[in-house]
């Protein structure tokens, strides 16, 4: 009766093993990777773009949109990775500035970086056209956008950077 009784206790923590492991795998997925064309080439654009590697992060965005034309992010942080290498690249960091808010004219992050590039363009007027608009999406970065326009120079950081997915 004793091997018996050990048995069927065994079993009974067994199965209850069983069962609670499978709950637990089904109360708390992991996140699924996000498979959309051109995301890892975004993602390690952006990780480049942190490091001020600008010209690696151009190569990564510009793969991306390759893949994915109406990524407005990319076309957003393109712009920027363009603009940091210099006035050189500033038209076209402009154009992908412009495209990026004809895609997603939500999106905040692309009117703080075309603006502060028409501050550095010496178009003030159209900077604080950008800052107008900025105003209503983002507050945050319509400070900044401000403070740049304000102090003529460029700020510091990635306040604009649009995020990793």
């Amino acid at each position: 009766m004793t091997t018996h009784l050990i048995r069927a206790t065994a079993f009974v923590v067994v199965l209850l093993f069983l069962v609670a492991t499978a709950f637990a795998a089904g109360s708390s997925p992991k996140p699924k990777k996000d498979r959309r064309p051109g995301v890892s080439e975004y993602n390690a654009g952006v990780k480049l773009m942190q490091m001020s590697k600008y010209d690696q992060a151009q190569a990564k965005f510009e793969a991306a949109l390759v893949k994915n034309p109406k990524m407005a992010e990319a076309h957003n942080n393109l712009g920027y990775s363009l603009r940091k290498q210099g006035a050189a690249n500033y038209a076209r960091a402009l154009s992908h500035y412009d495209q990026a808010i004809e895609l997603n004219p939500k999106l905040a992050e692309a009117y703080m970086y075309r603006g502060v590039l028409h501050m550095l363009m010496g178009n003030e007027a159209k900077a604080l056209e950008d800052h107008r608009a900025l105003t209503g999406l983002n507050r945050r970065l319509a400070d900044a956008l401000q403070a740049a326009i304000a102090s003529g120079e460029e700020p510091d950081g990635l306040e604009g950077l649009a995020r990793s997915w």
